[in-house]
């Protein structure tokens, strides 16, 4: 999800900003086929992620300290415009605290950063330590390159303070762990917990005590959802320890209000306060013995059922307060993570395999396992949140799972699965437990069915059931929901008309995004067609396949550009209930268009369109691109239509509609226009400069959505792109001579080697990087575009024979084009 920029300059935050870190190398071998090469495999590769990747110019990624998908994301807030994920790697901006949950790469406003600690050097006495956002926040130390002082790895983050106080930070999955470092001789160290300040400054409804001999604090609020209309509760529970040392009752506590710390008060019922007002507790400890450097741990417990919890929480996850074995676990659970994907790096530079590691790395940072901290329903099943949303992130996030992680997949899908049985229609964006925004359709279909149609046959051992799944679904397809905004579709009128009109309002939801909504159907409906025909509901498949062809009913033949070939003719266009066409000019929302519009969620927006393009959104029909060329006027139309697309600007890194168009060469038989097209793509938007944003404007852009830019990434960087909800990958070339995936679920590793690597052309044209010719364990393999789900299933090697020549083909055989609908495919 992401806030529009209507400009020339739409820049991928996503990108390198500091280099840090070493490869750790091996000469233990890597699980593959025999043939394969054996190299030394990577047994470090948190070593090669870089956290700050976009935490500048509005980039809006959580650089901090979580496991894979954990509920606690312990990291630095700042006061900076841009703050969404807490950081900003500008040191211009002052830290306002430390706190426990963030999101990443999203939009809206500020989600969560809940709980804020922060430590304070200096106060002339208790009653005048300044303890509000604005008073209290100071600067990083700035390195001699102008960068800030903050050091990140994952499952770690530490900075240097101006004060001289060092923070550092790690986590488990619902409990964070900080380390406070005052400097030598200071005399009264003491740290503020804050329980109200979130990221919107919006809760109401505080509780918090402290206990003034072992300082533990307890307490809760009621906070704003940051994309929709609802409210949460979160609660805390922190405790100290002294690092090296016993560390005694404070010296001075009490409740704060503001900037007004009343010493000795143990409950903010003490305390006159009102709405929204700023809350906490306030500590100062007796220093370490002997006048060094004083360290004092504290564990932060987080809970959304009760402060009790949290406390529970806390004793569970880090009884003992070790800082090291926690980083240390934390460390292990990603080496464990981005191990299963091993590289060649023999002639590629480091920064290539730094910026796939930390591609991977993205993909698993959301959604977030809040098992166990569901407040609504009792289950014995997984609870996942911070679906920051599914439109961003159906396309790329989940089939990279599927090549990797199939085990958290699974948990997903029956957390998925799980919220339907109890709200009626599968998640769709949802943060912090309260329902958020629809951007597209109902997107978790592809989610769910990614899942199926890849492990259908390993689904029950991993617990899902295939019969709930199914009855999902259907929800989505069939039953609209009492509001539409937040949960399911405009079902009705969907299955009346077979698109979204243009001038039909209901009282359950907006009437915007008519046409967009269409595609997204469309494409919903053929998931829903995949996962009937594997469970042998034949009339269902032929049902929902049908329906998948509904993007035809928007498609107006007669639609041209200004500007463009005359081979430019139809586009997606609204379209109203009798049946005749409304116009949205086909620039509209992109950088050509006259009136720069946005797109974005605007209840007063006819134009039918969210967050693209009409130009392109009339490239969005993945189930059918095969039919898609034949309404665009054949190959050599489509091919000279996508030139021009890229060739005007308006295709659109930073959008998630765009991610399939460089790989759509592929279905006129020009795979090396799409190999070159995504390679540009990387060397473009993609680089290790210090703020990676060549001609940035400014604006703030909210690129890493949840993982799905990193996703997009490490598939380009892979050499595939997915189609989700199939059994197929589009295929190119990898960025290294080799690459393999280890899948737990099958116990199987394939490797996809670069036979005549050469290395990668810089700016991403030409080079020895055409696919000629695909074998699979040593046969010739029936597509050079695509490869079959079975290969991974199996364990397979795949070789590839690189050429010079960009006008190599997908190859001869009735199969080698990728699959469409309207061709067979699918079946």
């Amino acid at each position: 999800m992401k806030m529009r920029k209507p400009y020339q300059s739409l820049l991928l935050a996503c990108v390198l900003s500091r280099a840090q870190g070493t490869t750790s190398l091996s000469s233990a071998t890597f699980a593959s086929p025999s043939s394969a090469s054996v190299l030394p495999k990577i047994t470090d590769p948190a070593s090669l992620v870089i956290p700050f990747i976009g935490t500048t110019n509005g980039g809006h990624v959580f650089p901090g300290a979580t496991i894979p998908h954990g509920m606690v994301k312990a990291g630095m807030d700042t006061d900076s415009p841009g703050n969404h994920a807490g950081y900003d790697g500008d040191p211009i901006f002052n830290v306002t605290g430390f706190s426990q949950l963030h999101d990443s790469g999203t939009g809206g406003a500020v989600p969560l950063s809940n709980f804020k600690l922060f430590p304070i050097l200096e106060c002339s006495s208790f009653e005048k330590c300044g303890t509000s956002l604005d008073t209290r926040k100071r600067l990083r130390n700035v390195l001699p390159d102008g960068s800030p002082d903050d050091f990140a790895s994952p499952g770690y983050f530490s900075t240097n303070l101006s004060t001289g106080i060092r923070v550092e930070l790690t986590s488990t999955r619902r409990v964070a762990l900080h380390r406070y470092t005052f400097p030598a001789g200071t005399v009264n160290p003491r740290i503020a917990v804050d329980i109200t300040n979130d990221g919107q400054s919006s809760s109401t409804n505080p509780v918090m005590t402290l206990d003034p001999d072992t300082a533990k604090v307890e307490g809760g609020a009621e906070f704003a959802a940051s994309f929709g209309p609802g409210r949460y509760r979160a609660f805390t529970c922190v405790t100290f320890k002294g690092d090296g040392f016993s560390l005694q009752k404070p010296t001075e506590f009490g409740a704060w209000l503001a900037d007004f710390p009343v010493r000795g008060t143990t409950d903010i019922q003490q305390l006159y306060y009102g709405f929204i007002d700023q809350l906490g507790a306030l500590f100062t400890f007796p220093p370490a013995p002997g006048g060094g450097p004083t360290a004092i741990l504290a564990r932060v417990g987080v809970s959304f059922i009760s402060s009790a919890q949290a406390c529970q929480n806390a004793e569970e996850e880090i009884p003992d307060f070790d800082f090291d074995k926690v980083h240390t676990a934390n460390r292990a659970q990603w080496n464990d993570l981005l191990s299963r994907v091993q590289v060649d790096m023999t002639g590629v530079p480091k920064e290539t395999a730094e910026l796939f590691y930390s591609s991977l790395y993205r993909t698993h940072i959301s959604p977030a396992d809040y098992t166990g901290e569901n407040p609504k329903w009792n289950s014995t099943e997984p609870y996942f949140d911070s679906f920051y949303c599914n439109w961003d992130t159906y396309r790329t996030l989940y089939p990279l799972m599927s090549l990797h992680d199939p085990v958290t997949f699974s948990r997903i899908v029956r957390a998925m699965v799980d919220i339907q049985k109890h709200e009626g229609w599968l998640p769709e964006c949802r943060g912090a437990t309260a329902m958020h925004y629809i951007q597209g359709g109902s997107n978790g279909d592809p989610i769910v069915s990614e899942f199926f149609v890849k492990f259908q046959e390993q689904a029950a051992s991993l617990g899902v059931s295939a019969t709930d799944l199914y009855n999902a679904l259907l929800a989505d397809a069939e039953i609209q929901p009492p509001n539409w905004n937040v949960q399911g579709r405009q079902a009705d009128v969907w299955k009346q008309l077979g698109y979204i009109p243009d001038d039909m309002f209901d009282a359950g939801g907006a009437n915007s995004k008519q046409v967009s909504r269409t595609l997204e159907h469309a494409f919903n409906d053929f998931s829903i067609s995949q996962v009937a025909k594997l469970l042998g509901k034949t009339d269902d498949g032929k049902k929902y396949a049908k329906r998948a062809g509904n993007f035809l009913n928007v498609w107006n033949p007669n639609i041209t550009v200004p500007g463009a070939p005359s081979t430019v003719l139809g586009m997606m266009q609204p379209r109203f209930a009798n049946g005749t066409f409304n116009f949205t000019d086909p620039r509209h929302c992109s950088i050509h268009d006259p009136e720069q519009a946005t797109c974005f969620l605007n209840a007063a927006n006819r134009d039918g369109f969210y967050e693209g393009s009409p130009i392109i959104y009339s490239q969005y029909v993945p189930q059918d691109t095969a039919q898609l060329i034949k309404l665009q006027g054949g190959n050599d139309a489509f091919i000279s239509r996508l030139d021009f697309i890229f060739a005007q600007d308006y295709f659109e890194a930073t959008d998630e509609p765009s991610q399939q168009m460089p790989f759509m060469y592929h279905y006129a038989n020009q795979p090396g226009l799409s190999t070159q097209r995504s390679r540009q793509v990387i060397a473009e938007f993609f680089n290790t400069s210090t703020n990676g944003l060549p001609g940035n404007d400014g604006e703030l852009l909210n690129l890493c959505y949840s993982g799905a830019m990193g996703s997009y990434a490490a598939f380009y960087l892979a050499g595939m792109y997915p189609l989700p909800a199939t059994k197929q990958f589009l295929l190119s070339s990898p960025y290294f001579p080799q690459i393999s995936f280890f899948n737990p679920a099958f116990n199987t590793t394939t490797t996809i080697k670069a036979n005549g690597f050469r290395g990668n052309p810089s700016d991403g044209t030409g080079g020895h990087v055409f696919v000629q010719n695909v074998a699979v364990n040593g046969k010739p393999y029936k597509s050079n575009c695509y490869l079959d789900w079975d290969v991974f299933t199996s364990g397979s090697l795949v070789e590839l024979t690189l050429s010079d020549n960009i006008n190599v083909t997908c190859g001869n055989g009735k199969n080698a084009l990728p699959p469409s609908l309207s061709t067979g495919g699918y079946d």
